[in-house]
């Protein structure tokens, strides 16, 4: 086990930007820039023994600072959407951006995948890196100076765990999340229609036109969002189905049966072209699966690999879209004085 500190490059403004390589001793290894607290690869090993970078991402600097997909990123304040960039908290409207239409997304203009985080090794957990960032407030209109921890271990058994904690001096919203696009063929193969996805949950968030969740909780049996076995994810990926179109495929958020433990398995991803497995666990309320709808084929990556639609798939952890605005949904409010704290773990292992 190791981990392996280099400068990734220089922002605009002269500040560093580092990456950091973890490996383990089964040769896995994981790329954590500074730059958005980012996942830029992951390679893990396949039936075969060779290594696949399974994540989608950019050679360089520069590719992070033009990419607007949020690639590997860590995202903040907020991830996903809120309706009309608008919420009330204790009384007081805060209105922040609105980057997705009328609505907000990811966390504004400017999230926490635009910024230089501080970093360091740990030394008092193997094989990971912690990285911090202070979020003033009324940054991108939100409330509360906002201190947040996120820390990468790689472990033996090949399990990329992600812990996030936060805190804050007044009351505000935070809802953390990777931004990982996933191809299990590697990140140059093309689409992944073909591999198989499980979400443990019953129900999902059913959206409007602009994916924005209406407050309803839908059963999933017999409609085309039922993953709760192995299903491909290109065999009702084209559907008439009313959710489909809006997100022009999928991008929804699936209500866990999990009880918000990270002791039972929220997802399952297979791809049995190269055996790679990769089981999710999480502590929050929702997961994200996105079929990467918008990647347009203008967005170039790792070794000038065009990436298009449906190139790779996201399972983004979090609390459920708009859920400040939908009293419904649990809160996702950080009071003064308390604690954010939650984990997800991507576990990597092969067919049997």
């Amino acid at each position: 086990m190791s981990v392996e500190k280099k400068l990734f490059g220089m922002m605009p403004t002269c500040e560093n930007v580092y990456i950091y390589t973890l490996k383990n001793s089964n040769g896995m290894e994981v790329e954590i820039s500074t730059y958005g607290a980012a996942v830029v690869s992951a390679l893990v090993p396949d039936k075969t023994g060779e290594f696949q970078d399974v994540i989608l991402g950019y050679d360089d600097l520069e590719g992070y600072l033009k990419g607007d997909k949020y690639f590997g990123a860590i995202i903040g304040r907020f991830a996903n959407r809120i309706q009309y960039g608008k919420f009330t908290l204790n009384g007081v409207e805060y209105n922040l951006a609105q980057n997705n239409g009328q609505n907000h997304l990811h966390g504004g203009i400017k999230g926490f995948d635009k910024a230089v985080w501080d970093s360091k090794i740990r030394k008092d957990i193997d094989n990971s890196v912690e990285l911090c960032y202070f979020s003033p407030d009324g940054e991108e209109g939100y409330p509360g100076n906002l201190y947040v921890k996120v820390t990468y271990v790689l472990t033996e058994d090949n399990a990329l765990e992600i812990h996030y904690k936060a805190n804050t001096d007044k009351d505000t919203i935070i809802n953390l999340t990777n931004h990982a696009y996933f191809n299990l063929s590697g990140h140059s193969s093309g689409d992944i229609l073909k591999q198989k996805l499980m979400i443990n949950a019953d129900k999902f968030t059913v959206n409007d036109k602009n994916s924005i969740p209406t407050g309803e909780i839908r059963e999933v049996e017999g409609t085309p969002m039922d993953f709760r076995t192995l299903t491909p994810i290109g065999q009702n990926i084209n559907s008439d189905y009313e959710q489909i179109v809006f997100g022009n495929g999928y991008d929804h958020n699936w209500v866990l049966n999990t009880n918000n433990s990270a002791q039972l398995k929220a997802a399952q991803a297979v791809d049995e072209n190269t055996g790679i497995v990769m089981d999710v666990y999480t502590t929050t309320p929702g997961i994200q699966f996105y079929s990467a709808n918008f990647l347009a084929g203008s967005d170039i990556g790792k070794n000038n690999t065009v990436y298009n639609s449906r190139d790779a798939f996201c399972l983004e952890t979090q609390y459920f879209p708009n859920s400040i605005n939908c009293s419904k949904f649990e809160s996702p409010i950080l009071r003064a004085g308390e604690e954010y704290n939650h984990k997800t773990i991507y576990k990597f292992s092969t067919i049997v």
